[in-house]
């Protein structure tokens, strides 16, 4: 080979080897630029860029705090208005009927809205002409309870018959009504009359409840003197809990209105007896009856 044809061939060598480079070059800066770029769009973002803040848990953490204690006192709120409402509470009580006057006095507490608790005695609800004024009075949310069948001292606490008639005046107000119940007030007072302690434990074995009182109005002995009858009434309430004592008497039901307005004017709860909520109400102090 001649020296021009050697000196062509070792150009074009050189030209190759620099064109090999270049595309080298090339090849490399573009594999370098997608790599980047994919790089780039594959990264994860940072929590500056992209990640939500989680909002504060102040507010929540304080809101429930909040709501509870809100409920709560709401709670206390509706206990200290149940409390209160039964905070001071009288239970009017009437001895001796049935009688010609029952229908006034039922008329007279339904005017008001007031409940009452009658004893009654056996001998008057015997008599079938009154037997209708003791059925409104049970069918109106009255409680009928049993006052003995004779009213009689000797018989009931000498003789010892309180158990047995107050179990048959029970069964008549049962008869009348339909009502089977248990509550029993003793005419004069469980003191003395119920101090022989076999009475009463006759009385519990028979399941009756007794019950007295915390003011005598003295009403049976003040014809014709309501306005003394309310004074009396006045005078003894003393306590939160009263229960009073009187008797279907013409001075008494003039009296009853003014009794009405007088304890609603010192915020009393009137209330009936309910055999589901007993308390124990006798001068013997005698925690089975």
């Amino acid at each position: 080979m001649s020296a021009l044809n050697q000196e062509v061939s070792r150009k074009r060598k050189r030209l190759k080897k620099r064109y090999f480079l270049m595309l080298l070059l090339l090849l490399f800066g573009t594999g370098f630029l997608v790599g980047k770029s994919y790089s780039a769009r594959e990264l994860p973002s940072t929590p500056e860029e992209s990640t939500p803040i989680p909002e504060s848990n102040e507010k929540t953490e304080k809101t429930k705090p909040e709501k509870e204690e809100s409920a709560n006192e709401e709670t206390d709120k509706n206990d200290l208005v149940e409390e209160e409402k039964d905070e001071k509470v009288v239970y009017l009580t009437f001895d001796d009927g049935p009688s010609k006057l029952t229908d006034q006095f039922l008329d007279i507490l339904q005017d008001h809205g007031v409940k009452a608790t009658f004893f009654m005695q056996g001998s008057n609800l015997k008599k079938e002409h009154l037997q209708n004024s003791v059925k409104r009075a049970a069918k109106e949310g009255h409680y009928i309870g049993a006052h003995s069948m004779t009213h009689n001292y000797k018989k009931l606490y000498t003789d010892q018959q309180f158990v047995p008639e107050m179990i048959q005046t029970l069964e008549l107000v049962q008869e009348i009504t339909g009502l089977n119940h248990h509550l029993v007030r003793p005419p004069y007072g469980s003191a003395p009359g119920l101090k022989s302690e076999l009475m009463r434990k006759q009385l519990a074995d028979a399941h009756i409840k007794v019950w007295d009182w915390t003011i005598d109005s003295h009403d049976w002995e003040l014809a014709g003197k309501p306005s003394q009858i309310l004074q009396n009434i006045k005078q003894g309430t003393t306590s939160d809990r009263e229960i009073v004592l009187m008797h279907e008497k013409p001075q008494t039901l003039e009296a009853l209105p003014g009794i009405l307005k007088f304890f609603k004017e010192q915020e009393y709860e009137f209330a009936v007896y309910d055999e589901a909520h007993h308390f124990k109400l006798n001068f013997q102090n005698d925690s089975e009856l």
